[in-house]
């Protein structure tokens, strides 16, 4: 029987969890977001979908466990969930976000940069988020979450329900076709292939 006690020690322990476990991850979840998405808008979105989506199901959450692995298994599914929603409706222009452009044309906001979108650039750099851009999801996906978030195997494993012989795989892929796609800048820099 669920008494006002009850109710009132269980919202209590569900704002720990949030304050204590949820909130700290909210950087890497946007940076994770940001690098799926390449938008701010739409990673923000997806940060926020992730928090509603873990206040929602908090209850399959177990108090110290993972959180980072958890939170970071809602955003990716809720990433996927929501790119199979795009690519299955027809291509549609919003006729306010037109006449917003042109009125930002206008304007002197022209020169306005998106902050996120800066600093993520200069971090990586030009060339290397255009071919990490250019990776498949699947690709992308497992290279952010170990070479950039510091997963290991199997955490990477649990977050996207995958076996650990394929997250393997996927990421010594990714890394080669990154390798593959960066090789001509690298040479361009000075850096040479010590295998020929």
């Amino acid at each position: 029987m669920l008494t006002t006690t009850n109710i009132n020690l269980e919202k209590e322990k569900q704002a720990r969890i949030f304050d204590q476990e949820f909130y700290p991850q909210a950087d890497a979840l946007l940076s994770f977001a940001y690098g799926l998405t390449r938008n701010e808008a739409d990673a923000n979105d997806l940060v926020q979908e992730t928090y509603l989506k873990a206040f929602r199901f908090i209850d399959s959450y177990l108090e110290g466990t993972n959180a980072k692995a958890w939170l970071f298994r809602i955003l990716k599914n809720a990433f996927i969930n929501n790119y199979r929603k795009k690519s299955k409706r027809p291509t549609q222009v919003d006729f306010e976000d037109l006449v917003n452009i042109h009125q930002e044309e206008d304007t002197a906001l022209n020169s306005y940069v998106d902050l996120r979108e800066d600093i993520y650039e200069r971090i990586i750099g030009d060339e290397v988020t255009i071919a990490l851009g250019n990776l498949s999801v699947d690709y992308r996906t497992v290279l952010l979450l170990c070479d950039i978030e510091g997963f290991t195997y199997e955490e990477i494993s649990k977050i996207i329900d995958i076996p650990i012989g394929t997250v393997r795989s996927r990421l010594f892929r990714a890394r080669n076709l990154l390798k593959k796609e960066l090789s001509a800048y690298a040479q361009s820099l000075g850096f040479e292939d010590k295998r020929q």
